[in-house]
C-alpha cells in the first residue's frame, strides 16, 4: 500500500524533504512505518526520541493500523515556554 508521509519542522530539515510517498505491506502499523522511516533517515531523530505521528490529522500510537493513501505526519517534539 502507498502512504503519503509529511515531514514537519526539524524533521523536514533533517530529511531534506517535506514529503515522501512510501510503500508498505497491507496491514502495516505505525511502528512498521517508523522502522522504515528510521532506516531511510537515520539522522531524523535519536533512537531514544519518540517520533510523534498523526494519521489523517489525528494523533496515532504505534499500534495504529495504516490504510492505503493515509496521510501521515511526522511531528518533532516541541519544547520551550515558561
Amino acid at each position: 500500500m502507498k502512504l503519503n508521509v509529511r515531514f514537519f519542522a526539524l524533521y523536514r530539515d533533517r530529511a531534506g524533504t517535506s514529503r515522501r510517498c512510501l510503500e508498505l505491506p497491507e496491514n502495516s502499523k505505525v511502528s512498521d512505518l517508523l522502522k522504515v522511516i528510521r532506516s531511510h533517515y537515520p539522522q531524523l531523530a535519536p533512537t531514544n526520541v519518540d517520533i510523534v505521528v498523526a494519521v489523517n490529522a489525528e494523533y496515532a500510537d504505534e499500534n495504529t493500523i495504516l490504510s492505503e493513501e493515509d496521510e501521515v505526519a511526522l511531528i518533532p517534539p516541541v519544547s520551550g515556554g515558561e
